[in-house]
């Protein structure tokens, strides 16, 4: 093959075909031994940069070379998301038709700013949602043929940002784009929400000190009467409360906050409501999961993520929105050199007035090849089975009266800690993580360290539940014969 050095073609066919070629039988290849890796890095601090040379290559070097330096330098120092033993944080789906839909994008290269820079990329992903909000069961609102609509943002503290501009623009009568906001807008979410909320309201101008954590009930999801008196607190004291965000499945333990009791508090105070379900809202595929989304008409907006739990690899999050003109007249600006005859119609969709950056790339191939290549049925069948092996891996856990569950177990996650102190939880979870052999992460509820066990990657199978309890159980026993003191 011809050198890509001086005026080489920047994409030649045949070196594509070659390249391809050789990269596919390397990913191929990756897949599948991934099981057999080290699930978290084994490597400290700095190692990869010192396998790196000090200055880029003054010549080109050879495939041989970059797909060596793949196995050499990368592959041993990454934790390994796909890995059917990672039950660490949240899932990280991926397949074969969302790693071909990213491919295709790569090699259209298009930028789906405006309607005119690829019609294709802008109508596909707003039919997309469409389909979705059928599937999902999702409000009509929230599709496009009415006031509403859908997007494709990059993650959902993308969507949690964009919808609290909007709400900012709405609660300000547009003035805070214009002159800055003069009044004290106020947010709200549960003191479980993302942190995602805490940095939106710091780059939307709110501050951190006009957001109220709202504190949580017995079952760990916001408690409605608390937001209550709190947005009457913060009326009395001349503030403007704003804007609301409610979480169906917590980061920590997957809580699904009162949405019914919320929508009616926000429609009556006239507050904007955002709805995030980043994890769990891929589960209202399946029609017996959908009740988990009671009270979403009352949303003024709705995000969940395919990249995690829906076979999609990332980025790719699904941001709807009832009255898509609050949002487009918050984030709209349209200087001379994006102007043209199909936007000033009005007929079509700019995808660039619905996110914060101008650029934008064609996510919405690989969520389309995936629902074409699996189907409703497909995605479905994967949904359930990973939820009955982590009622599978509760059953486990409920058995051994060493551990105990400190959360309702919803949908794919189980959060539990060993009957003893947080010493020994931590290093419970510090001894299971170095194994290799799986990855589980943790969080504090109250004043307990938790260890979380979330089942979301598409190789995970019922053997694997056991052989990670099984490690667990072992693991435990010998911290017991170690002699770890309880507290």
């Amino acid at each position: 093959m011809k050198d890509l050095v001086g005026s080489a073609p920047a994409c030649d066919a045949d070196a594509f075909r070659h390249e391809a070629q050789a990269f596919i039988d390397w990913a191929a290849n990756y897949l599948t031994q991934s099981e057999t890796l080290p699930v978290l890095a084994a490597v400290q601090p700095g190692a990869v940069r010192a396998q790196l040379p000090t200055a880029a290559p003054l010549y080109s070097e050879s495939l041989e070379q970059l797909i060596a330096d793949l196995d050499r330098i990368i592959v041993p120092a990454l934790t390994h998301w796909q890995s059917p033993n990672f039950y660490a944080y949240f899932p990280a789906n991926h397949s074969v038709p969302s790693i071909m839909g990213e491919l295709v994008s790569a090699v259209l290269g298009v930028q789906g700013m405006l309607w005119v820079t690829s019609p294709a990329c802008t109508e596909l992903e707003t039919h997309l949602l469409d389909w979705l909000v059928d599937l999902c069961g999702l409000p009509a609102r929230f599709k496009s043929t009415g006031t509403g609509g859908g997007v494709l943002q990059d993650s959902a503290s993308s969507a949690v940002l964009c919808a609290l501009l909007a709400a900012r623009e709405r609660a300000s009568d547009g003035q805070a784009n214009e002159s800055g906001c003069t009044q004290q807008l106020v947010a709200y979410g549960s003191s479980h929400a993302h942190s995602s909320l805490d940095k939106a309201v710091m780059i939307a101008g709110l501050g951190r000190r006009n957001l109220r954590k709202i504190p949580v009930d017995h079952a760990l999801a916001m408690d409605a009467s608390a937001l209550a008196r709190q947005i009457d607190l913060d009326r009395a004291a001349g503030l403007t409360p704003a804007f609301v965000c409610a979480t169906l499945g917590t980061t920590s333990t997957l809580a699904f906050d009162p949405l019914p009791a919320i929508g009616d508090l926000c429609r009556r105070a006239g507050l904007w409501l955002h709805v995030d379900a980043a994890l769990a809202g891929s589960a209202a595929v399946c029609p017996e999961y959908q009740a988990l989304l009671a009270g979403l008409e009352a949303a003024d907006s709705y995000c969940f993520n395919p990249h995690k739990w829906l076979l999609t690899n990332f980025d790719c999050s699904c941001l709807f929105v009832a009255d898509r003109r609050s949002l487009t007249d918050a984030l709209s600006i349209t200087p001379e050199y994006l102007r043209n005859a199909a936007t000033d119609t009005g007929s079509v969709t700019d995808y660039r007035d619905w996110q914060i950056p101008l650029g934008r790339r064609f996510r919405a191939l690989k969520l389309w090849f995936v629902i074409r290549r699996y189907g409703v049925a497909g995605l479905q069948a994967h949904i359930r089975e990973h939820v009955a092996l982590t009622q599978r891996f509760a059953a486990l856990v409920d058995a051994d009266p060493r551990f105990e569950i400190v959360a309702p177990v919803a949908l794919n996650l189980v959060c539990f800690r060993y009957r003893g102190d947080n010493q020994r939880n931590q290093q419970l979870l510090e001894a299971l993580n170095s194994s290799g052999a799986l990855y589980l992460s943790h969080t504090l509820l109250g004043t307990q360290y938790v260890l979380r066990f979330c089942v979301g990657q598409p190789r995970t199978t019922s053997a694997h539940i056991m052989s990670a309890w099984a490690t667990i159980a072992r693991l435990a026993s010998g911290l017991e014969r170690a002699g770890s003191p309880a507290r």
